[in-house]
């Protein structure tokens, strides 16, 4: 896989996760081709997987965070809008935005930019336009276990002013 077929699994995706295991699809195990028993590092396609996994997290149309438990989860900005309008389902501290950056003395360090800070205009005004079974429907892997029931089954229907 290249970087440019990562981001564009992620696109097809909408919601993977970096390499933890989980209710959606695993951005490492699909470079690997297979499971992966241990950590991606011991594995021996893992310089493609870090290759692969910078790109995503640099890519502008992947917001970088970890909503699904607690591991690092790329969700692609087509799912942006559903995302928002469901926020209050979540853990907002999920909802925030992370980037690795280096410091002035090159150490990695974790910049959190927190719910909803990094939210545009325009996806503000997109979330508005959903409503909440429209939003949960575009998040399917998601809303199995994280959303109530009355969403997931598409009775909460009231759009927001």
């Amino acid at each position: 896989m290249t970087p440019k077929r990562a981001i564009a699994f992620v696109k097809t995706n909408g919601v993977v996760l970096e390499s933890g295991r989980g209710p959606v699809p695993n951005l490492a195990e699909a470079i690997a081709g297979e499971p992966i028993r241990a950590s991606w590092w011991a594995h021996r396609k893992a310089n493609t997987i870090f290759l692969c996994s910078r790109a995503v997290r640099e890519s502008a149309d992947v917001l970088v965070c970890r909503l699904i438990g607690g591991k690092i989860t790329y969700v692609h900005r087509r799912l942006w809008p559903a995302l928002v309008r469901l926020a209050e389902q979540f853990n907002t501290d999920r909802l925030a935005a992370i980037q690795e950056v280096h410091d002035p003395s090159g150490k990695h360090v974790v910049q959190t930019t927190a719910y909803p800070n990094w939210i545009t205009d325009e996806v503000r005004r997109a979330a508005e336009k959903l409503t909440d079974a429209e939003a949960a429907s575009l998040l399917p892997p998601v809303r199995g276990s994280s959303l109530p029931k009355k969403i997931r089954e598409g009775r909460q229907t009231k759009r927001r002013k």
